[in-house]
C-alpha cells in the first residue's frame, strides 16, 4: 500500500538542500526512571496518625525529574512504518519557518499576528509550549524522506493550560498570511484546526502548510503539529513532508507519548510497545 512521503522540520529531498540549517547533537532517550520514595512524614502526616481513620491529604503534583523526561520519549517502535532514531535532532532548522509575518495585512491587528509569529518561531526554534523551567527531553527520527520530531518537558500546569488554549486559538487567529523571509522572498502560511485521538488530559493540534521557494523551485511543506498535557506536563509532536502530512504517525506518537508520560508520573517504567498498554 502506498503511503504519503513524509518530512518534519527539514525538506530531506535535494530540492529542497538549500533551505535546511543543521549541526550535530543527539538526543538520548535511554534513560533508567529516577523515583524517590516518599518519606515517612509524606507518607503518614501527625493528623493522619492522629486520626487514623482520616483518608491522608492528596498527593502534590507528580514532578518531571531529566531521567523520567528521557523515559517518556517515545521510541521507534511506537511509530508506524520504518522509522530511525536520529542522532541530530536537537539541531533541526528549517529556513521556510523563517521570517517575519506582514502585521499590515492582518485585519485583527498586530495582537493576531503576534500570535502567527509565536507559531513560526516556535516551530524553528522547538519552543511550541514555551522554555521548560523543570526537565525536558526531544528526540527525532528519520525515514528515507522523512522526519518527526517529539519533546517532553515539565512545564506547569497552569503554563501548558494556557499554551493549549492559544493553540486552539491559532486557525481562527491565524488562517492565512503573508511571511516575508530574509532574502526578501514571500511565503503563505495557512493554519488549520487538526483532530487528534483521545489521549492524556488534554490535547490540541493544527496543520501547518507553508508554500514558498527551494533553489528557486516552488515547494510546499505540511506539517501536524500537536501538542499533548499530562498533570503539568507538556509533549508536542512535529512531523509533516513535501507531499502533505503522515496523520497516521503523528496519531501514534501523540498516543504512544500520552500513556509513557502517564506511566513515568505514576512511578512506572513505560511498556516497550505500543501493544502492551493498547
Amino acid at each position: 500500500m502506498n503511503r504519503p512521503y513524509r518530512h518534519a522540520r527539514v525538506l530531506a529531498s535535494a530540492l529542497a538542500a538549500g533551505s535546511l540549517l543543521a549541526t550535530g547533537a543527539c538526543s538520548d532517550a535511554d534513560g533508567a526512571l529516577d523515583t524517590a520514595p516518599a518519606s515517612p512524614a509524606a507518607e503518614r502526616s501527625p493528623q493522619a496518625a492522629a486520626d487514623p481513620g482520616r483518608s491522608p491529604s492528596p498527593s502534590a503534583t507528580p514532578a518531571l525529574t531529566r531521567a523520567g523526561a528521557k523515559a517518556a520519549l517515545i521510541t521507534a517502535a511506537d511509530l508506524e512504518d520504518d522509522w530511525t532514531q536520529a542522532n541530530d535532532a536537537a539541531s533541526w532548522r528549517d529556513r521556510l519557518l523563517m521570517g517575519k509575518v506582514d502585521v499590515a495585512a492582518f485585519l485583527k491587528g498586530k495582537a493576531a499576528a503576534a500570535d502567527c509569529q509565536r507559531l513560526l518561531d516556535g516551530l524553528y526554534s522547538d519552543s511550541l509550549l514555551g522554555r521548560a523551567p523543570g526537565a525536558s527531553a526531544l528526540t527525532g527520527f528519520t525515514d528515507p524522506r522523512a522526519r518527526l520530531l517529539y519533546q517532553v518537558g515539565d512545564y506547569g500546569e497552569a503554563s501548558v493550560k494556557k499554551s493549549l488554549d492559544w493553540f486552539r486559538s491559532l486557525p481562527r487567529k491565524c488562517g492565512q498570511f503573508t511571511v516575508t523571509g530574509s532574502d526578501g522572498g514571500k511565503r503563505t502560511v495557512q493554519v488549520v484546526s487538526a483532530t487528534l485521538p483521545p489521549a492524556g488530559d488534554d490535547r490540541a493540534g493544527v496543520t501547518v502548510t507553508v508554500k514558498g521557494t527551494a533553489n528557486g523551485q516552488p515547494v510546499t511543506l505540511t506539517t501536524d503539529v500537536a501538542a499533548l498535557r499530562v498533570v503539568a506536563s507538556g509533549a508536542t509532536v512535529i512531523n509533516g513532508g513535501l507531499s502533505g502530512a503522515d496523520r497516521t504517525s503523528t496519531e501514534a506518537a501523540v498516543r504512544a507519548g500520552a500513556q509513557r508520560l502517564k506511566d513515568v508520573l505514576a512511578g512506572k517504567t513505560p511498556a516497550p510497545h505500543p501493544s502492551e498498554f493498547d
